[in-house]
């Protein structure tokens, strides 16, 4: 009896291992087939985790609207994609400069990417601006510019599309967001709260959509690493709060989010998270058990000496 348990176990592993292969095979293909002829708006395509968004949206089938703040970077993304796609089986792609930082600019805009081919079917909200530093160190400008380009930016966006969505009772509003719209860690105040605030536009505005046939989905990835990033070596005399929260166990692969997204598009979720186990852990311990929570986050934190800007 135990031999043959010996022989059965590696059978059924090898069974299993390839019945998770072709559903996952089968779940790709069904998710491109439902993105195609699709219009698909893609704010900061020209950003890593933009890039990937375009690549697998545009080789789906979907007609893409491509935007992003500076047209030679969009020209370089728009000669990629056809360069490598099958020009019988995808649409050449649209380009829109599109800065969220220039709020006022953002109705022209809209107008824009409407004239493309008269309605949007899925406007894909991919943009952040972050800055680390202690707060007393980030001055009230600052703050401004990451809350217009994480929120006031996309929000406009949304509210000039939705008119259009409503009135065809048909759309799906994606926002790529980020786990600190659910978990603030310090040094991190005004990229917390700009993604809070996102966080919290999109689940009000779910409520208030599904009337119309509108969807409304979010993705909070730890955060979204380079292509080119590997993760940084283990030293043990860093401190209890780098070896548990830096960087969020080095985040996620942009082409890792850009199939969830596709993914989410095509099963309609509301709400994705991509972390691993301890960014996982620490909002379940945020939610029940907050003053743990407080002591380890405080009893780690150190200065930082100088504001780090980064816009993805």
């Amino acid at each position: 009896m135990g031999f043959t348990a010996v022989l059965v176990l590696p059978i059924l592993v090898v069974i299993a291992a390839g019945v998770y292969y072709l559903y996952t095979e089968i779940t790709r293909l069904m998710s491109k087939s439902a993105v195609r002829n699709k219009v698909v708006v893609i704010t900061d395509a020209v950003s890593g985790m933009g890039k990937e968004c375009s690549r697998v949206f545009h080789a789906g089938g979907a007609r893409v609207i491509l935007c992003g703040k500076s047209w030679e970077k969009l020209e370089a993304l728009y000669d990629t994609l056809n360069s490598a796609a099958d020009p019988s089986v995808t649409f050449t792609p649209k380009l829109v400069v599109l800065d969220f930082s220039d709020i006022d600019a953002i109705p022209d805009v809209t107008k824009e990417i409407l004239e493309c081919y008269g309605c949007v079917d899925v406007l894909i909200s991919n943009t952040s601006m972050k800055v680390k530093a202690p707060v007393q160190n980030v001055s009230l400008e600052m703050d401004k510019r990451i809350m217009d380009t994480n929120y006031f930016g996309p929000i406009t966006l949304t509210k000039g599309l939705l008119p259009s969505m409503i009135s065809r009772r048909s759309g799906q509003l994606v926002l790529v967001n980020s786990i600190q719209g659910r978990l603030g860690v310090p040094f991190r105040t005004a990229y917390a709260a700009s993604k809070h605030a996102a966080q919290a536009f999109f689940d009000c505005l779910r409520a208030e959509v599904e009337e119309f046939d509108i969807s409304v989905s979010t993705i909070s990835p730890t955060f979204i690493r380079s292509h080119h990033q590997q993760p940084e070596p283990r030293n043990a005399e860093k401190s209890t709060w780098k070896f548990f929260f830096r960087k969020f166990a080095h985040g996620v692969h942009p082409e890792e989010v850009a199939n969830e997204v596709l993914r989410t598009v095509n099963r309609k979720k509301k709400e994705v998270l991509m972390a691993n186990p301890i960014p996982r852990a620490a909002l379940y311990i945020r939610s029940f058990l907050p003053g743990l929570f407080f002591a380890v986050v405080a009893a780690g934190v150190k200065d930082v000496p100088l504001v780090e800007e980064d816009t993805q």
